[in-house]
């Protein structure tokens, strides 16, 4: 199968020359997503907790417009402009992926693309 793009109406458009998700065979590599609200365009929020929710409605609605949605998600990989908020953003974390989570790795960078605090991308598997 060759890759396709996908794409969402409930979610924000890439900010730069790459698609927000691919699909390759049995998997879907979403790229990172920030806190961005769809209608507007801004980014949501001045605390972690609210920017990581509004970056997971982001995953979730990609999801959910490709027929998958946060239990198909296998990996994800987030970074925070400050890992003593690490708590905060895990507290949101949990919300959205419940008892099974997703393996994870998160990282401290020094900045994030329009000052967001945070950013989560996802690897997800689509099975047959």
């Amino acid at each position: 199968m060759p890759k396709q793009c996908l794409r969402t109406d409930r979610g924000p458009e890439a900010i730069g020359p790459y698609s927000v998700a691919v699909r390759a065979g049995e998997l879907v590599f979403c790229s990172g997503l920030i806190p961005i609200d769809p209608k507007t365009g801004v980014i949501v929020g001045d605390n972690v907790a609210d920017q990581t929710r509004q970056a997971l409605r982001n995953l979730q609605a990609i999801l959910e417009d490709n027929h998958l949605s946060m239990e198909d998600v296998v990996k994800t990989t987030c970074f925070l402009t400050d890992l003593g908020q690490f708590a905060a953003f895990n507290e949101v974390y949990k919300e959205f992926f419940g008892t099974d989570p997703p393996a994870r790795s998160t990282v401290e960078v020094e900045a994030l693309p329009r000052g967001a605090l945070v950013e989560v991308e996802a690897i997800v598997y689509v099975g047959d």
